[in-house]
């Protein structure tokens, strides 16, 4: 068992306003601005008697044995950053805010978990830029030992913890920013699963329950100390991957290594720690051949909703240990989805909760009718009047009255206000959440669907950046990248999305996966892969008949002696193309222009 250790200690956390921001207008100079920055402040940290335990991007996080140390510290980097930005020839000037909070902490190796890294986080996203926030038990014990004073700044809802916890202001001259408004709280989940029994406390706070994972020690079913290495590394490595999805809580490896045997136990398990769902695995080895098994099971009724195996020939330990755990995140999560989803419908609706009526909404959202487009709205609604904070509630709002617009599912009348809805309640998700690359996915695919390329791209390159390896974001960004003129970048992210989830969640083909690289190959003109991969569609849509056929006359086939030619062109020459090729969602004229005079030939000589 991990050898874990409790005690008090000051935790520090630190974030530089604006980062995304910033970094979407100039990458380098942000990034240079940044590690300036993190000298000052990692060199006063250390000179405090300070460790930093965790960085992600712009944060830092560091406890001090000392409350007065650790708040002295935060003093003289803020200062220090404040003369940086008064030098003239800083080009970026960067502000930061500061929490600090007093608490039990779990250590466990390297890492520290526990509220006092959620509370002095939550502080954090509370600040003005510049300004420095302690909860009392700080100010407190540092007030009579520093020279400077700390006043009361009454109290802030932090998410999750407390509705009126009280704040105070480290005052110093020069320092705070006056001319800034406070920053709307985001969501920042740092740390935020604990181990033990806070557990099963912290998440009885949470109004509106995420779902809850446990992904249990892996059983090593044979003496090869490799394939001991590889499951515990699968392990860690889901853990990391579920722990940076905002849907779910994830129970820390601290809290399964409580975990001992049998299926009774895992029952036991579950319900004291109000786990949804139970990941377990076994590995065997055989010579130079791996084999690798798991399952989820529904905690609830401890039925297995899904399992696989992997068989591996075992040259390149982290390759396959990096492929499986990215293959069984993709199907975990759409089985999750799935499961919660019917769960969801033997509840009484007054029953649901935010996530379960999101869920609803999505099935809705997919049939693609009238009244289904209807219904998914309602269940949007539903999930945001019980948390007004569901970001994917609001995007995936914001999607379903896209798809009314475009489908026409909106009277011509009222298109302007549905229009001006969808732009608020996209807006929203990313106010409520900049940092959720699902937010960012939903954003791309908008506004690609209203021909707004250069925020679709934005958005996409975003999503991407925050998770590179969801399919989704690979097809969505690839989707957007291939219209937009970058055909090698967005052609190499659709073949990725197609070798990590062949057959997406839902469909019973890679029909889908094939008809996002026919257009990819038809914009990069490449008509030998443009029809290689259109033939390999076995339902085919007017779109992907269109640029099968074109690609093969581009590259000298004579249409006349095609037998899929013949055989089809009676059912689709005769539709209205000028719509359809206007939802290609194509930038360029010339390509619509080329595409319309195909059809023309079309009808012309075969019609």
């Amino acid at each position: 068992m991990t050898n874990i250790k409790r005690r008090l200690a000051t935790i520090l956390a630190a974030d530089c306003v604006d980062f995304s921001k910033y970094m979407e207008l100039d990458e380098v100079s942000t990034l240079s601005g940044l590690n300036a920055c993190r000298v000052i402040i990692d060199s006063n940290i250390e000179d405090f008697g300070g460790r930093i335990f965790h960085t992600a991007g712009d944060s830092v996080i560091a406890e001090f044995d000392s409350p007065v140390e650790c708040v002295n510290a935060s003093v003289r980097f803020q200062k220090a950053l404040m003369e940086r930005n008064k030098d003239s020839s800083v080009e970026l000037k960067l502000l930061w805010r500061v929490g600090i909070h007093v608490d039990d902490i779990i250590i466990e190796g390297d890492n520290v978990y526990g509220s006092g890294v959620n509370v002095a986080a939550r502080l954090e996203s509370h600040c003005k830029p510049g300004q420095i926030l302690v909860s009392r038990v700080v100010r407190e014990q540092v007030a009579k030992r520093v020279s400077f004073s700390i006043d009361a700044s009454g109290t802030r809802n932090l998410k999750n913890i407390a509705t009126d916890f009280e704040v105070f202001s480290v005052m110093v001259a020069n320092l705070n920013t006056a001319n800034f408004q406070p920053q709307r709280e985001k969501p920042r989940e740092v740390n935020e699963v604990l181990s033990g029994n806070e557990t099963a406390v912290i998440g009885s706070l949470i109004a509106n329950k995420k779902l809850k994972l446990a992904i249990l020690p892996f059983k090593n079913l044979s003496k090869n100390e490799e394939s001991h290495f590889l499951s515990d590394g699968v392990v860690e490595d889901l853990i990391t991957e579920f722990s940076m999805m905002r849907e779910f809580e994830i129970l820390s490896r601290a809290t399964i290594s409580d975990f001992k045997v049998g299926v009774d136990d895992a029952i036991k398990f579950s319900v004291g720690y109000a786990v949804d769902f139970l990941i377990n695995g076994s590995i065997r080895s055989s010579g130079n051949r791996i084999r690798l098994s798991i399952e989820l099971m529904d905690a609830q009724s401890g039925n297995v909703v899904w399992s696989n195996k992997y068989d591996r020939v075992l040259d390149d330990v982290f390759e396959i240990q990096d492929e499986i755990v990215r293959k069984i995140t993709i199907a975990l999560l759409g089985e999750i989805q799935i499961t919660s989803l019917q769960r969801s419908k033997r509840k009484p609706t007054e029953n649901f909760s935010s996530y379960e009526l999101l869920l609803r909404g999505k099935e809705q959202h997919h049939k693609y009718t009238k009244d289904a487009n209807q219904l998914a709205i309602g269940f949007f609604d539903k999930a945001l009047e019980i948390d007004s904070g569901n970001a994917q509630a609001h995007a995936w709002k914001a999607c379903t009255l896209g798809q009314g617009l475009i489908r026409k599912y909106t009277e011509d009348s009222n298109f302007d206000e549905k229009y001006q809805l969808l732009l608020k309640h996209l807006t929203m998700a990313h106010d409520l959440n900049e940092n959720d690359f699902e937010c960012h996915r939903m954003l791309s695919a908008v506004y690609l669907s209203n021909h707004d390329y250069g925020k679709a791209e934005e958005h996409g390159r975003i999503a991407y950046r925050l998770n590179p390896n969801d399919p989704r974001v690979l097809s969505g960004t690839g989707e957007v990248l291939v219209r937009i003129g970058d055909e090698a970048v967005g052609i190499t992210l659709l073949e990725k999305a197609l070798t990590l989830d062949p057959i997406p969640m839902g469909q019973t083909t890679s029909d889908n996966r094939y008809k996002d690289l026919v257009l990819g190959y038809y914009c990069a003109e490449n008509w030998d892969q443009c029809a290689s991969y259109g033939i390999r569609v076995k339902d085919v849509d007017p779109r992907t008949w269109l640029l099968l056929y074109f690609s093969l006359m581009k590259g000298g086939v004579d249409l006349s002696e095609e037998s899929g030619f013949r055989s089809t062109k009676s059912q689709f020459i005769g539709l209205n193309w000028e719509e359809i090729i206007d939802r290609f969602h194509l930038p360029a004229p010339e390509k619509n222009k080329e595409l319309n005079e195909f059809v023309s030939h079309l009808k012309e000589k075969y019609g």
